[in-house]
């Protein structure tokens, strides 16, 4: 409670006008990289890295932290329009946002992940610093075999929420798995299925699967309709008449929605985020899944769920907060972009652990309170300056936008790896998911087959060699013994269970 209390002390430094230009600063930045394809949050905090040698340690965490908030955020954005998410996280939000954009609703699509997000993000910073050193205790509870437990649960999931494609989910599952195989050994330094070139010794990053699966097989699908002129064009967009207040959610919907849907999002994209490596994919489709299976209108899922897009998009901001707890309690990164604020502890001189907390609270309570403020204020305020710019994306030439969003989208493929034979994997998965899509196989099923992988592998071949090889090591920890009984709840909801039927009520 004391370290609590600390930390609540320390975020009066955000009061400071300077630290606060750097936190909205650092959001805008943030915001801009995670709505553009192939420009994350990690590449914002990567490029920004210098500039924390010249500032003091105060203002730079806390940028990093509204860069991180805002990233996740904003992926929401291109996701919802376009259908291209800015981010992985916001995979899931493409599915339903975009269903809702061509309805006619972008903006009220919008205004819903804007909610989760600030709920989702605000509950997330909260728990973090009320129950940072708990929470590490209980993350050292899962060990080896009850983390295969959780990565074979969400693949499980991935494969069977769609009901009507479970064969083709479970095909475009395993062949992320098979390409997250190419490159080195997760365990030992021998490189495998790189087919004897060295450009393959490395692996395939994620960066041109994302960009191939999303961007470039999308700019292909677009191409088959490219009929709009610059004139028509240009005539539509005076038509559309976009109030702020369109992108606030009517009560009824939230309410629809309802208090607990949020709130169990928001654990569960935080539980998520304090285990290493798990990320803002994990978190949104495992919150997503569950929501979808204890929901009163499953139908729409696929559809256009404004649930849908709030469990998600509540999922993965609230990660931001769990995923500093492993980083500062025992200096192991939660994500890509954790590890990167952890370089910037490092060059300050500031070494993670419990005792970090204690003699420097001064210092981690700003950054925390950029979490917290950035998701309570100013991802409603972004949303409310720049929502109708947001919305009017699609206004633009589809030659144009495409065309563009390619261009960016393979120099962001290029920036993230520096490499021109990557950037051309980002080509060749591009064309590889549009063929996909064009038979229904799911690429978020790739993707995220392409994401649990590798952790689904080394937990399995480190669990099995701790019990020199015997299976029985699942059943026998409680923690494994539960997420596969979680497991079998999940199949058991979403393709055994049968909904009970209305029965209609007489007329009088």
């Amino acid at each position: 409670m004391d370290i609590f209390l600390d930390v609540i002390g320390g975020m009066s430094a955000l009061l400071d006008p300077t630290v606060l230009g750097f936190m909205v600063a650092g959001f805008l930045i943030g915001t801009f990289f995670g709505a553009m394809p192939g420009l994350t949050s990690v590449l914002a905090i990567a490029l920004l890295l210098p500039i924390t040698y010249t500032i003091d340690v105060v203002p730079a965490l806390v940028m990093c932290a509204s860069i991180f908030m805002a990233g996740m955020y904003s992926g929401s954005i291109t996701a919802t329009t376009i259908n291209i998410p800015g981010a992985p996280s916001s995979m899931m939000t493409a599915i339903e946002g975009n269903k809702l954009m061509n309805k006619g609703f972008g903006a009220n699509a919008l205004g819903h992940a804007a909610l989760g997000s600030m709920i989702g993000g605000a509950i997330g910073a909260v728990l973090l610093m009320a129950f940072m050193p708990v929470a590490a205790e209980i993350s050292l509870l899962i060990r080896t075999p009850g983390k295969f437990s959780l990565v074979l649960f969400a693949l499980v999931v991935i494969v069977i929420v769609d009901k009507g494609n479970i064969a083709k989910g479970f095909v475009a599952t395993l062949l992320g798995v098979m390409i997250a195989t190419v490159g080195i050994d997760v365990l030992q330094p021998i490189p495998r299925f790189n087919f004897g070139t060295e450009t393959l010794v490395e692996g395939i990053d994620i960066m041109p699967l994302v960009i191939g699966a999303f961007a470039i097989s999308e700019v292909l699908m677009q191409s088959e309709s490219w009929k709009d002129t610059l004139g028509s064009t240009l005539e539509r967009a005076k038509n559309i008449v976009i109030r702020r207040r369109d992108f606030l959610p009517p009560m009824s919907e939230v309410r629809e929605i309802g208090l607990f849907a949020y709130l169990r999002s928001a654990f569960i994209g935080y539980g998520i985020g304090i285990l290493p490596g798990a990320g803002g994919s994990m978190a949104a489709f495992v919150s997503y899944a569950m929501a979808r299976s204890s929901s009163k209108k499953p139908e729409e899922y696929g559809e256009g769920s404004r649930e849908g897009i709030a469990a998600a998009e509540a999922a993965n901001n609230a990660m931001c907060g769990g995923a500093f707890v492993p980083m500062l309690m025992f200096g192991i990164p939660g994500d890509p972009t954790t590890a990167i604020v952890l370089g910037v502890l490092v060059i300050n001189g500031l070494q993670p652990g419990p005792r970090m907390l204690e003699n420097q609270a001064e210092l981690l309570g700003p950054m925390l309170g950029s979490l917290f403020f950035s998701a309570l204020v100013l991802i409603p305020l972004t949303l409310w300056l720049f929502g109708p710019y947001f919305v009017k994306i699609v206004s633009i030439p589809k030659g144009l936008l495409y065309s563009g969003i390619a261009v960016v989208a393979l120099v962001g493929s290029y920036v993230a790896t520096y490499s021109i034979f990557q950037m051309s994997l980002a080509v060749l998965f591009g064309v590889l998911a549009y063929f996909m899509r064009k038979q229904n196989y799911s690429t978020v099923s790739m993707l995220l087959g392409f994401i649990l992988g590798p952790d689904l592998e080394q937990y399995l071949r480190r669990s099995l060699s701790l019990s020199d090889g015997n299976p029985v090591v699942f059943l026998t920890n409680l923690d494994s013994l539960f997420f596969l009984v979680l497991t079998a709840i999940f199949v058991w909801a979403i393709l055994i269970r049968k909904p009970k039927r209305k029965t209609a009520t007489p007329p009088r």
